[in-house]
This record gives C-alpha cells, structure tokens and sequence, in this order.
C-alpha cells in the first residue's frame, strides 16, 4: 500500500511539474493576466475588510523606457545580465550579514521576483524557496533576458494594489510609463524594496539619497549598452532549436 501511495505521488510530482514547465514556455509570448501576489494581495484586502482595486496595464517592451529598465536593474538586479537566475555572492553575504542579526537582508535577483510574484505565495518557508528555485531555473532556460525583465517590469508591486509599470506611472505621477524621466523611473525602482510604506511621488530623504545613487549606478552600468548585453550575452537556444 505504502508503495502504491508512494507511486502515485511521484506520477502526480511528475505531472505538476511537467505543467509548470508548459505553463512558464506559453508565457514566453503570452503576457501573463495577472500574478499569484496580485490575487494575494486581493484577499488580504477582503480578509482585512479593506477590499482594493487591482490597477495593472501590460507594456510591451517597446513602450517601456530604457531608463525606468536600467534604473530597476541599478537599484536590484546589477549582474542580471551575466547570472543564470541566481547571484551567488550576493546570497553569501546576505547570509553572513542575517547570521549576524538585525534586519533581514534578501539576494533575490530579477528572475527570482518574477517567479515568485507570478507563481508562489509570500513567505520565507523552505517548501517556497525550493519551488521558487525550479520557476527561476525555468524562467531562465525558457525565456530570454529581455523577456524576463518585461514581464517583472508589468508584475512588479509599486503600491497597493498598484502593479507595474504603467499602473505605477498613473499612480505615481499621473503620465504613462513611456513618458516616465530618468528621475522618475529611479524613484519607482528606489521604493521596490518596500513598495508599500515608501512612495515615490512623495519620496522622503532617504529615497531621494537612493534614487541618486540608482542614477549614478546607471551610468557606471553603461545604460544603453548594458541593455544590449541582455540580447547578445546568452544564446537563445530555444529559439535555435526551433526548425528553420
């Protein structure tokens, strides 16, 4: 019995995860309605008798500014362009510096937000980072730099019920994402790491002494270039090992 019990949990293991890999390839292309923080965030607010409104606009990457990119990547993600999904020495010194005590400090890259926030709920627990860790590892064989950094930039959380860039835009300085500055997109990507107690319209010092910094780190990455670099520094196989 024990044995048919076992079996039959490895088929369904085998099944779930053969649907999550179809479910991250059809997002290739596919802009993804909306995230499983999204749908989080709704029932906290029933929960809590303070129901919200979600805002969310997709953007495709045309439309989104290169600096509202850059700046997000500054202010999170620097070796987004060179890593596979996980920064290892970043998360060595998280845990070295949380061994220590204070405040928590997380190492989550680009591509592990996005499958977080598309796929998992919130919360620390050792079951959720390993399947973070399988999302993030098919979010990077299965999608280009770009796309990764696209969908994140539509995802993303900038406020209650406040997610991605063209709702954040609207909400934050009443313009479209396209039409965001480079001081406003690096408010937006200042305020990420607490995106519900800090506000980029109405930044206090430290935001502003952060979107600074995030603008200086902009210009050290090289901007434009380093965007380049998501295109040019990993082979798409996938889309090589389609027939001609």
């Amino acid at each position: 019995m024990f044995r048919s019990l076992l079996r039959r949990l490895l088929k369904l293991l085998l099944w779930l995860m053969l649907a999550s890999v179809l479910l991250v390839l059809l997002l290739r292309w596919v802009p993804p309605p909306g995230t499983a923080l999204m749908v989080e965030r709704k029932v906290e607010s029933w929960l809590d008798d303070q129901p919200i409104n979600l805002q969310r606009s997709w953007r495709p990457w045309s439309e989104l500014p290169d600096d509202l990119k850059m700046a997000v990547i500054a202010g999170e993600d620097q070796k987004f362009a060179e890593h596979w999904g996980f920064d290892i020495a970043a998360i060595q010194a998280a845990l070295a510096h949380n061994q220590q005590g204070g405040s928590l400090r997380g190492a989550s890259t680009l591509s592990q937000q996005v499958a977080k926030n598309l796929f998992l709920w919130s919360g620390r627990s050792w079951l959720r980072k390993g399947i973070e860790v399988w999302f993030t590892g098919l979010v990077e064989l299965l999608w280009p730099k770009q796309r990764i950094l696209e969908v994140y930039l539509n995802s993303v959380e900038w406020g209650d019920g406040v997610f991605g860039a063209e709702a954040a835009a609207q909400h934050h300085f009443n313009i479209g994402a396209p039409y965001l500055s480079r001081q406003q997109a690096s408010m937006l990507a200042a305020v990420l790491p607490n995106p519900r107690e800090w506000s980029a319209s109405r930044p206090s010092a430290h935001i502003s002494r952060r979107a600074s910094w995030i603008r200086q780190q902009m210009r050290q990455l090289g901007g434009n270039h380093y965007l380049n670099r998501l295109q040019s520094n990993r082979p798409d196989w996938f889309r090589e090992w389609l027939p001609k």
